[in-house]
């Protein structure tokens, strides 16, 4: 049988290049060789956006568009809906009762979630988000997790939650399988305005369905080195946003542009230029993909349909081996 990968994103709106490099490469590359999940996790989405669920249920089919724009295949990959399938907030429950409230205050990407969103006191939901997201890896008993680093402390959070139940219940059987990372090829892309992280709530990233003309405008918007005033002054590239983004789109350049930067012989503009014509070759097909299947919704959403129904059945068997190891089946 084909190993099995879990993998989603949070309805909140399109996805962006950082989800790209993190995670959606993985999926389009091991599609064929792999049996391919993805949640489209409209739970996860209210522990920050609860106040508008309208943007929440609009982003469930667009989420859906953008894995398929940038090159699944209905064929080879379930959707799945996160609030469609029962198992899963069953198994958030059961869960939590392995995992200390403080070890979840002490998490890393709660704490720059919390502090990104300005939230002073943290709903019961959104600190614990890491559990429940252990509880969707675990639902299908996935074999990888494709993550980018901000989310790896949450994956170790699902393998201590794995190691605790079956050493509490498992009496010397596996019954939860401990998943392994597929970390991101080029570590966390920053943000167009060179902070750490791109997100779609600081306003700062560039989307898979951007046209050409809005490409042109974030990419000669991005920070660059401050230091440099003049294209003949000696550039410093470490300190270079959009040279950050030559080595994810450009490897084949990157080398050569670096060196051209620090001897001056490369200005800012013409680096811009070169960045901004290998995202347009990345993202042309993109939006191609993207405009054929927005013409298609309904099957895009039958097979959303149907991937949570198989979810659902997965989940259900997960669930029953939870239950009679914990000894609440009776009989």
């Amino acid at each position: 049988m084909k190993r099995r990968i879990l993998t989603g994103d949070r309805t909140t709106g399109r996805l962006h290049l950082g989800h790209y490099v993190g995670s959606l490469q993985y999926r389009v590359d091991l599609q064929e060789s792999h049996e391919t999940f993805v949640l489209l996790a409209d739970v996860q989405a209210l522990t920050t956006h609860f106040e508008n669920p309208a943007l929440i249920g609009q982003s469930i089919l667009e989420v859906a568009l953008d894995n398929l724009a940038a090159g699944l295949k209905l064929e080879n990959v379930c959707f799945v809906q996160q609030s469609r399938v029962p198992a899963i907030a069953e198994l958030t429950v059961f869960f939590s009762m392995l995992v200390p409230v403080n070890v979840l205050r002490h998490n890393p990407t709660i704490k720059t979630e919390a502090k990104q969103y300005g939230f002073e006191e943290l709903s019961y939901g959104f600190l614990g988000y890491p559990v429940s997201q252990a509880a969707d890896i675990l639902f299908c008993q996935a074999d990888l997790v494709p993550v980018g680093e901000d989310q790896l402390p949450h994956l170790e959070q699902a393998h201590r939650i794995v190691r605790r139940f079956n050493e509490l219940y498992g009496g010397g059987r596996e019954i939860l399988k401990r998943p392994e990372a597929l970390r991101s090829r080029v570590g966390r892309l920053p943000g167009l305005d060179g902070s750490s992280k791109m997100g779609k709530s600081l306003g700062n990233a560039l989307y898979l369905n951007d046209d050409a003309k809005t490409v042109h405008e974030k990419v000669f918007s991005a920070v660059t080195d401050y230091h440099r005033i003049s294209s003949r002054d000696l550039g410093h590239p470490q300190l270079c946003t959009v040279y950050r983004y030559q080595t994810a789109f450009n490897p084949e350049e990157a080398e050569d542009i670096c060196q051209r930067c620090r001897t001056g012989t490369i200005g800012c503009v013409a680096c811009k230029r070169r960045l901004e014509q290998k995202l347009n070759e990345l993202l042309d097909p993109m939006r191609a993909r993207r405009a054929a299947y927005a013409q298609r919704k309904d099957l895009v959403l039958q097979a959303i349909d149907e991937g949570s129904r198989k979810a659902c059945r997965l989940g259900e068997e997960t669930l029953e081996q939870v239950k009679e190891a914990m000894g609440l089946r009776l009989g």
